[in-house]
């Protein structure tokens, strides 16, 4: 998902963009843009993506599904 080619254009990971605050971006092809923004000018740069956060886990959820029985020797 992170480096994959198909993904929808966006200043805020793209090759000619540098982050000025939090959602505006300097392009270095159409000067000041939003995250939101595009053009046809968007080169995917794959390290600027920032993936999205796993899911909390409740530890009090979690079901043992294994006993300490069958870790003995």
């Amino acid at each position: 998902m992170l480096f994959d080619q198909n993904i929808e254009p966006g200043c805020s990971y793209c090759r000619h963009s540098k982050a000025l605050g939090r959602d505006e971006f300097a392009c270095s092809k159409q000067g000041i843009m939003f995250g939101s923004g595009q053009c046809g000018s968007f080169r995917y740069e794959p390290t600027k993506r920032i993936p999205p956060e796993l899911p909390s886990v409740n530890p009090s959820t979690i079901v043992d599904i294994m006993s300490d029985e069958e870790f003995d020797l």
